[in-house]
């Protein structure tokens, strides 16, 4: 009994020990990012969370009511970067402590917790932007998957109570992020064959179930009491097609066409004109096209009818021309990759600035000189190739699944912009890249080894037992 409770507390030091890094970790990140690093953005959504603009559609509405019920409760925006960080930090160490549990490897779960200090991913960490909170959301619902991964047979609530919890957040980042549903359903697929390996038809009808009314419930109910004005955003994807696929001459004829109001005729040539003397390939509603900055609340709501009467009636018939623009605009993302770095907060009428300058200015060196030094870190062929190869070949080990469904949710969510993509920003390749150094870990650490027994914590002559199932490599640290 003695030898078996002493290394129960060598493994319970060890956990606490992973604690108390993440612990440190995230003070030191919500110092870093006081109050929250934000960009105009997530300055538009503070001030829709603050009341001092209408609700929106434009950027998915949930992410500012959330806010408006931290600074409701915390009575500051700061809030919303100590959620963001404690959420990382705490799923990473979730993830670290199993790994811990499943490998026995102590620099293995060292190294789970080192990925929030990899500069392709604290970049962001502690930025405010709807890319981050639904990469945090599905890291979290893989963090529940892997606490699934080491209950013990049976545990029948146990697992419903976890599915439930794992669906929350694949729910919040599909409601946070509109095309999020490619990189979840993955996530999604793997959280319920990790929790059941083999689920009956009856199980996948009833998690799914779960999963759509965790999603079509909040928003019906945004939709009825928030009411976000409708903005169209996406018509400007449509308008990018359109300016940079026709000429401005036929932009001319196809907006007359259309029967479009003759203000808009104008804008619509001149945003033409103006991405075409400025060599501007996308972002045209943003970059060109000459808005009322005083009045834009709608954005494109107003003419989403005649931007879609006139994608109908010219894009198909240049479908070459569509093609080529679509890769040449996808393949800056993939190897022109911007916007690495988020420096502290833009400017704005609110007053509110970095607590930290030199703190800011020290993360800003580290993640800049990164990109500068290891530009692969920050390039989306890099977590492309690297998402299609653990989706192909995840390995054989412990963590296999797990490793494949983070491959396939990266590439899904990667090819998923290949149509829609609006600028090379690097925040849409944050998920894959937070995925794919998970999945490189873990295929790295479940090479050869399969899943020891889980500890019952009941009798010596239990430990007797794991002791003997993991064979000599793991004795000391069995149990």
């Amino acid at each position: 009994m003695g030898y078996f409770q002493f290394f129960r507390c060598q493994r319970r030091r060890w956990v606490c020990c992973l604690a108390a890094i993440a612990v440190v970790c995230c003070l030191i990140t919500i110092i870093v990012f006081s109050p929250g690093y934000m960009s105009p953005d997530s300055l538009l959504q503070l001030k829709q969370a603050l009341g001092k603009q209408p609700l929106t559609d434009w950027h998915p509405p949930v992410l500012a009511l959330v806010w408006q019920g931290l600074i409701a409760v915390t009575g500051t925006p700061s809030a919303m970067v100590v959620v963001q960080s404690v959420i990382c930090w705490a799923t990473l160490w979730v993830i670290a402590w199993c790994v811990w549990a499943l490998t026995d490897s102590r620099p293995g779960s060292l190294a789970v917790l080192g990925i929030g200090l990899a500069p392709h991913v604290l970049t962001f960490v502690g930025v405010v932007w709807k890319d981050v909170h639904m990469a945090f959301a599905l890291l979290a619902a893989c963090a529940v998957a892997f606490v699934g991964k080491r209950l013990p047979p049976g545990r029948s609530a146990a697992r419903w109570a976890l599915l439930g919890l794992g669906v929350l957040f694949i729910a919040y980042a599909v409601l946070v992020r509109k095309n999020a549903i490619l990189a979840a359903i993955p996530v999604f697929v793997m959280l319920v064959l990790v929790l059941w390996p083999k689920p009956s038809r009856r199980l996948w009808l009833k998690s799914s179930a779960a999963l759509v009314v965790a999603v079509v419930v909040p928003s019906t109910a945004i939709a009825a009491f928030a009411r976000p004005l409708q903005t169209s955003q996406n018509s400007q994807i449509m308008m990018d097609d359109l300016v940079h696929v026709l000429s401005v001459d036929e932009v001319r004829t196809a907006a007359k066409a259309a029967a479009t109001t003759p203000d808009f005729q104008i804008r619509l040539v001149f945003a033409a004109k103006q991405c075409a003397s400025n060599q501007v390939l996308s972002d045209t509603y943003i970059s060109c096209y000459p808005r009322d900055m005083t009045a834009d609340t709608v954005g494109l709501a107003p003419h989403a009818d005649e931007l879609t009467s006139m994608w109908i009636s010219e894009i198909p018939g240049r479908l070459p021309a569509y093609i080529q623009y679509r890769l040449q605009v996808f393949s800056q993302l993939l190897f022109k990759g911007t916007y690495q770095y988020q420096p502290g907060i833009s400017a704005n009428t609110l007053g509110l600035k970095v607590t930290n300058a030199r703190l800011e200015a020290t993360l800003g060196n580290y993640v800049l000189c990164a990109a500068k030094d290891v530009p692969a870190l920050f390039a989306g062929w890099l977590w492309l190739a690297v998402a299609l190869a653990l989706s192909i070949r995840p390995g054989k080990g412990t963590f296999s699944m797990p490793v494949r469904a983070l491959g396939i949710s990266s590439v899904t969510y990667v090819l998923g912009y290949l149509p829609t993509l609006p600028t090379a920003d690097f925040r849409y390749i944050y998920w894959p890249a937070i995925a794919c150094t998970l999945g490189l870990l873990l295929a790295r650490l479940g090479r050869g080894t399969t899943a020891p027994p889980l500890d019952t914590g009941a009798t010596e002559s239990g430990h007797i037992a794991v002791r003997q199932s993991v064979g000599p490599k793991n004795e000391q640290l069995a149990g």
